[in-house]
């Protein structure tokens, strides 16, 4: 039985190959960066990576709708002759969820670790997803009902059976968060922080990374597809209470994200508690 969201997902895959060229001939190049907030950015090349992928959506699927970093929620274009749109029933429509440049920083910085993001979400959740890494060419890549894939491979979350021997990209942010960081740090090997939130929780999905926490300071678009893809790997992922890490109800900026393996998600919860960890938006 073929899987519904194929032809979806060979959408999406090449036209993150695409976005991922306008990022990789800039880069290092870039000629403007805005500041959004205290510590985040944006380029022309954000803009044009966006641009680009609203364009080719809108040409392949007219009567979808789009979600996109940068320029915020695009409805379907017809013309203004579909139904009226509510809040309410805006998700139950399909609905692709962008990030045209997720690591802005480190890319403005020359940083090597950044990417596309582009999910499909169909009936409120995530259907399709791909996370593409335009330097080293790494493209994860799933749909809802098949396996997670990097490059066309079967790839599956870690296998470790220690927790102490777990690398994990940890971001606890806010007031207290480095400190909190260190009453985790002595459980497993090593924490990072990346400063890309979607290829991080990708890197689950292949066991690069052995798990993700992030206490909040993510949105839509950060989590859908690298989401979808850890959990088809085989990750447990939920929010930094236990519960589901995919919520359109949530304003920007407020979803967290922990994602181990089914084995170690029970501990790291119970680590997150004793350390008071909290939701947080500021970083």
């Amino acid at each position: 039985m073929s899987d519904p969201h194929d032809r979806d997902l060979e959408f999406a895959v090449a036209l993150a190959g695409r976005a991922g060229e306008v990022l990789t001939r800039s880069y290092e190049q870039v000629l403007r960066v805005d500041r959004k907030s205290k510590r985040d950015v944006v380029t022309d090349v954000d803009y044009a990576s966006e641009a680009l992928i609203i364009q080719a959506i809108r040409e392949r699927y007219p009567a979808d709708a789009i979600l996109a970093e940068e320029s915020g929620r695009h409805e379907q274009s017809d013309g203004g002759k579909g139904p009226t749109t509510t809040a309410r029933s805006r998700w139950s429509r399909r609905t692709w969820v962008i990030d045209p440049l997720d690591g802005t920083v480190n890319y403005a910085n020359g940083i090597p670790f950044f990417c596309v993001s582009i999910a499909l979400v169909e009936a409120g959740r995530p259907a399709a997803g791909v996370v593409l890494d335009p330097l080293r060419g790494d493209c994860y890549a799933a749909t809802a009902d098949g396996p997670a894939n990097l490059n066309g491979r079967t790839v599956h979350a870690s296998a470790k059976e220690s927790l102490g021997d777990f690398v994990v990209s940890m971001a606890i942010i806010g007031r207290g968060g480095i400190a909190r960081e260190r009453r985790v740090a002595p459980e497993i090997r090593i924490a990072r922080r990346m400063g890309s939130a979607s290829l991080g929780l990708a890197y689950v999905a292949s066991g690069r990374f052995d798990a993700v926490v992030q206490n909040g300071g993510l949105s839509l678009w950060d989590i859908a597809a690298a989401g979808l893809i850890a959990e088809r790997a085989g990750a447990t992922v939920t929010d930094l209470y236990g519960g589901a890490w995919w919520s359109v109800a949530r304003r920007p900026a407020r979803l967290s994200i922990v994602a181990p393996p089914p084995l170690h998600h029970a501990r790291l919860l119970e680590l997150l508690r004793a350390a008071r960890t909290t939701v947080q938006t500021r970083r």
